[in-house]
């Protein structure tokens, strides 16, 4: 599969390589974003948090989008 930004700038390319978890378009090595997320289990009433932090692929776009301030 191709890189959804590279095909929109013309660039034909590039290989994806991971699927961004926020808009699930295929994303390249240079469009990427790779960012770590607590894992939370609900337990009773209450959240136990996972010691290791898991991984999200994003798209530059998505991650611009959730930082933003």
């Amino acid at each position: 599969m191709r890189c959804y930004d590279c095909l929109q700038e013309a660039r034909s390319d590039t290989t994806g390589i991971g699927v961004c978890s926020r808009c699930g378009l295929v994303t390249c090595e240079n469009h990427a974003r790779v960012r770590q997320v607590q894992v939370t289990r609900q337990i009773g009433t209450g959240a136990a948090y996972g010691r290791i932090p898991a991984r999200r692929v994003v798209r530059h776009t998505c991650d611009m989008a959730e930082t933003a301030h």
